[in-house]
């Protein structure tokens, strides 16, 4: 549980931080072309999520580790990283299933770009969206998100969880790798394994997050205003002084 919310956490961080820096650069070099059409909102996500993926990994491999050791064998989380450098790549091995976990930024690219999109279809020019109305959104973009990205999950748990009894302890090379042991041994539709839990999780997790995302991003912003306004009265109220001031001092000077 620890390493799961320290894991949503960092990489929701990492991605809203690296997508608002990402998207505000392309905002500001692109500010006659206006807004960005569906590929550039994917773009960009795919980069923001490339970026936090660098930083949080790790932490993936290690919760992904701890979720799929046998009963009896469960350790902590300094426990199990030390189990994974050990006894695997070195220190690389926190970072196993890079490539797959690069490959999935089209994940949370497709869920962003899904919302933006549907937020300006469905509520074109609304700048604060009501919570079920967010709730709504973010459920739906997470849904066709994991609906198109399914597959990789699976090939990225596979490849950062202990191999099964049946390659005796050889671990997976690529995320290829392991979708072709899948469809071998399951067929095809075991690349789908799991997506029921995996959409309503979406469907909470997604929907809660963007609801709660657009409320703190309303308080921020009347935070900020409301700072603002504190400051203009401060400013006028010294500009009142300075005024008041200097009609004393001009007829002194007069005389």
């Amino acid at each position: 549980m620890f390493g799961s919310l320290l894991g949503v956490s960092s990489t929701n961080f990492a991605y809203f931080y690296w997508y608002s820096v990402v998207r505000t650069l392309y905002l500001a070099r692109a500010t006659t072309i206006g807004p960005p059409s569906t590929a550039i909102e994917l773009s960009l996500g795919a980069v923001a999520g490339a970026v936090a993926q660098l930083f949080t990994i790790p932490i993936a491999v290690i919760t992904t580790r701890q979720q799929t050791q046998p009963k009896g064998e469960q350790k902590g989380m300094y426990a199990t990283a030390l189990e994974v450098v050990n006894s695997e790549d070195g220190w690389t091995g926190l970072w196993r299933g890079m490539k797959a976990s690069l490959v999935l930024v089209v994940n949370p690219a497709i869920t962003y770009g899904a919302y933006q999109r549907l937020k300006d279809v469905i509520y074109p020019g609304k700048l604060s969206l009501r919570p079920h109305e967010a709730f709504l959104l973010g459920a739906l973009s997470k849904s066709l998100a994991t609906l198109t990205t399914q597959p990789l999950i699976v090939a990225k748990v596979g490849l950062q969880s202990r191999p099964p009894p049946a390659r005796l302890g050889k671990p997976f090379k690529s995320f290829i790798e392991v979708m072709s042991y899948i469809v071998e041994n399951e067929g095809l539709l075991g690349l789908f394994k799991g997506i029921g839990p995996q959409l309503l999780k979406g469907l909470l997790v997604q929907g809660l997050l963007m609801m709660t995302k657009e409320r703190i991003e309303l308080a921020f912003v009347l935070l900020f205003r409301y700072m603002r306004q504190i400051r203009a009265e401060k400013l006028q109220k010294l500009a009142d002084l300075a005024a008041l001031q200097a009609k004393r001092v001009a007829p002194v000077m007069m005389k």
